[in-house]
C-alpha cells in the first residue's frame, strides 16, 4: 500500500515537473487519465489486499496444521508407551493368575491324597 502511495506521489511530481517546465502544454485528457490512473491504482491496491490477506490465512492455517501434526505425533507416543505398560501389566497379572491356579491345583490334589490315606488308614484300623 505505501508503494502505491510513493508510486503516486512520483508521477504526481514527475508531471508537475514537465508542466512547470513549459515545454509543453498537458493534452486535453490529462486530468481524466489521471483520474483513471488513481482508479486503476486504488483498484490494484484492494486486489493486492485481498491476496495478501489470503496468503496470511493461508499461512496461518499451515501453522496450525503443523502444530496439531506435532501434537499428535507427541500423543500418539505416549498412547504407546501407556499402552505398552498396560499389556505388561496385564500379562504380569495373568502370570501371577496362572500360578496361583497351579498352587492351588497342586494343594487340591495333596489333601485328596492324604484324604485317601487317612481314609484307608481308618479302614484298616476298623477291619483290625
Amino acid at each position: 500500500m505505501a508503494g502505491g502511495t510513493r508510486r503516486r506521489w512520483l508521477g504526481l511530481a514527475a508531471v508537475a515537473l514537465w508542466l512547470a517546465s513549459g515545454c509543453a502544454a498537458p493534452p486535453e485528457d490529462a486530468e481524466a487519465r489521471l483520474a483513471e490512473d488513481l482508479a486503476e491504482e486504488k483498484r490494484m491496491d484492494a486486489a493486492l489486499d485481498e491476496v495478501e490477506t489470503r496468503l496470511l490465512g493461508n499461512q496461518s492455517k499451515m501453522h496450525l496444521w503443523q502444530e496439531l501434526g506435532e501434537r499428535h505425533q507427541q500423543v500418539s507416543a505416549i498412547q504407546c508407551r501407556v499402552a505398552d505398560e498396560h499389556l505388561m501389566g496385564i500379562a504380569r497379572n495373568l502370570e501371577h493368575q496362572e500360578r496361583k491356579a497351579r498352587e492351588q491345583y497342586k494343594r487340591r490334589r495333596m489333601a485328596s491324597v492324604e484324604s485317601a490315606v487317612l481314609t484307608s488308614a481308618k479302614q484298616e484300623r476298623l477291619s483290625n
